[in-house]
């Protein structure tokens, strides 16, 4: 029985040292693909993807990574994070709770990765903004937002800023 247990254990192991990306709604660990490091002037690039993955740091040092729907917004780069059933920002979703101790996130699109820095959006006039262009590009968006506020769930938006260097 020790060893059925040490073998599951160094499998599971093995497994989330080598990356797992997430899947709809099941969570991944390390994102893998090529790191880009010029600096990115353009996300319009991002208009044709409809999601992407966030990796988010934890503090037991196993990223947990999700996936999102992503737009741009006056040449910079937003996430939602969707509070269906209430609560508060970060404490309702994992990766928020992860972005809020540690804003230093890295974003897959399609095979490359982004090291960025997540902010709150605070601003009522560039949530606005956000807002519509997540409207303009995703149906289901257009629909949620038609609904106002009181039925549709709590919007958070994340702008992707550049990391601060280190």
């Amino acid at each position: 029985m020790a060893r059925l247990l040490l073998v599951t254990t160094l499998g599971f192991v093995l497994i989330a040292m080598s990356g797992c990306d997430p899947k709809d709604r099941r969570a991944g660990t390390w994102l893998t693909g090529d790191v880009v490091t010029k600096p990115v002037s353009d996300w319009t690039f991002t208009n044709d993807y409809n999601e992407i993955f966030v990796e988010t740091r934890t503090w037991y040092f196993v990223p947990h990574s999700v996936t999102t729907t992503v737009v741009t917004s006056g040449g910079t780069l937003y996430v939602p994070s969707l509070y269906k059933d209430g609560g508060e920002f970060p404490s309702e979703r994992f990766w928020n709770r992860n972005i809020a101790r540690d804003p230093n996130v890295r974003l897959k699109i399609g095979e490359d990765i982004y090291e960025r820095r997540a902010s709150l959006v605070t601003d009522p006039a560039e949530r606005a903004r956000v807002l519509a262009a997540f409207a303009a590009k995703y149906d289901r968006w257009r629909d949620m937002l038609k609904d106002g506020e009181p039925a549709r769930p709590k919007i958070i938006l994340l702008r992707m800023d550049p990391r601060e260097p280190s």
